[in-house]
Formats: structure tokens, sequence, C-alpha cells
């Protein structure tokens, strides 16, 4: 029990990764607030998990729409009624948003996507931030992708808005350092999830064939499974990860939970983060 007697919100939490998140907090004692923009879909989990919960364990839910600042102010408001603390805040509400080249596809869409995936992620941190320095203790996770590290041709919101957010966490993470905060990003994994059903719908002509016939793979062959980034943002979330703060760190291919060495090591390094690539550091010699 990991994460017993400890409070989290989880944005995004009404199915996929969110969801399977939620279910791996549950399992390890932690009382959750999960919102996303179905209330229907997030009252089914509630009485799906309902018998797994032990005597001191809540599940509540709460409609909103991480785009709205307004929405997000009403949900911590609530949040904090109903706990006496808030320890952990998952920012996982996501979408690809508008998919084809840039001078084609629709501005205001991929705004909105850029207002969902990086200023939904940013806005709930800074809703937590006096709470969290109070206290002198949180975490945050904010779920990242494969787009903050690769060009994604065609998604250019949603790779956009996904390496903000890595470089946001690295940012915040210093801001808070004195004040036991740790902010990390999760890169999940290939996930086969409705967004990759998204993807497929969308055709090749759309997202191009070689991205495309890369999704169609990842369809067939099932994906990362998500207990991998659910396991990973637990870890983060529980006393265990403490001290390790400003990463982007991967499900799949980085080797947690960390031992004292490594965690140590992070302080004077730039392991796990985004940095720009230099002629030497391929060979070259120009």
């Amino acid at each position: 029990m990991k994460l017993q007697n400890r409070y989290a919100v989880i944005t995004g939490a009404s199915r996929g990764l969110g969801a399977s998140i939620a279910e791996h907090f549950i399992a390890e004692g932690a009382t959750v607030m999960l919102c996303a923009r179905s209330l229907k879909l997030l009252q089914q989990l509630q009485n799906k998990w309902a018998p797994l919960l032990s005597k001191d364990q809540q599940i509540h839910v709460h409609k909103t729409d991480v785009a709205k600042p307004e929405e997000v102010d009403r949900l911590f408001e609530t949040t904090f009624r109903a706990f006496p603390r808030l320890d952990i805040l998952v920012t996982n509400a996501g979408i690809y948003g508008p998919m084809g080249a840039l001078e084609e596809i629709d501005w205001k869409e991929w705004q909105k996507a850029i207002t969902i995936n990086l200023m939904g992620t940013v806005y709930p941190c800074r809703a937590v931030m006096k709470h969290f320095k109070k206290n002198h203790y949180g975490k945050i996770i904010n779920i990242s992708g494969g787009g903050a590290t690769s060009p994604m041709p065609r998604l250019s919101a949603y790779a956009a808005g996904k390496a903000a957010v890595v470089r946001f966490t690295e940012s915040l993470a210093l801001e808070v350092a004195g004040d036991r905060i740790d902010v990390n990003a999760v890169a999940p994994g290939a996930l086969a999830t409705r967004m990759t059903d998204e993807l497929l719908a969308a055709g090749p002509e759309k997202v191009g064939a070689r991205f495309y016939e890369r999704m169609v793979k990842i369809k067939e062959e099932g994906g990362t499974p998500l207990e991998k980034g659910a396991k990973l943002c637990v870890y983060l979330a529980s006393r265990e990860s403490d001290g390790v703060t400003g990463r982007l760190i991967s499900a799949v291919w980085d080797p947690w939970p960390f031992s004292n060495e490594a965690k140590s090591s992070f302080k004077e390094t730039d392991i796990y983060t985004l940095r720009r690539i230099t002629e030497k550091d391929r060979g070259k010699k120009w």
C-alpha cells in the first residue's frame, strides 16, 4: 500500500491511461478526486471500484474541463473541502488535436489543443501550489509522451504542447525545489487507446503514411500496457521517489525505481531532461 493515507487529484481520469492510473492509486490505498469532461463515465468507474476501497478510502468525482480555468477552480474548491489535505496531482488530460498540414488544419482547433494539453497542465499545477508550499510537500506528475522528444509532422499542436509540458515541468521543479515538491513528467509509451483510434480514423493522408503504419502496428500488437505508465505514476507519487524531480521519465525504457545512488546523481546531471544536441555529441567536427 504505497499510497495509503495519501490524497490525489487525477485529471482526464475517465478512460485510458487516466483510468488505469486511478485504479492503481486506489489499489495502493489512495483517496482520489477523479475529474474529466464526462461525469457519467466517472460515476461508472466510481461504482465499479467502490468494492476495492478500504475503510478510510474514498473516491470522489468531478466534471471538469481543464481548458476552462473557472472549472479547474471549482474542482480544487471541491477537493479542498473534501480532503484534509492534498498530496498528489496527476495531470493526464490531453488530446491529439487537429491532424494534417499546418496550413490546412483548423486554426481554432490547433489553439484548443494547446489550451488543453499545455494550459490544462499548467493551471492545475498553479492551483495546488500555495497548498503544497504551505505543507512543504507535494507530488506533481505531468503526463507527456512521444510528442515531447520526437518531431510529429501533421500533429504539430500535440508535439508542441507536450514538449512545452516537459520544459514547464523542469522549470517548475527548480522553482519549488526548496519546498520539497517533486515535479516530474512521464512518457507512458506507445499506447493503444481511444486516441490511437482517432489517428487511424483520420487516415494516412492526414497523419502521414509512415506514422499511420506505425499506429496500425501498435493497434494490432496492443501497444504498451497501460499498467506500465500507471505503476510509474504510483512510484512517483510515493515517498519512495522523494527527491526525484525535474525529469522526463519513460515507463518503458528507464530503470525505475531508482537507486539512492541514481537519485543523488540527478542533482548533478541533466539525465532525463530536454537538451540541445551539438555536433560534438554526435562525433562531428565542423
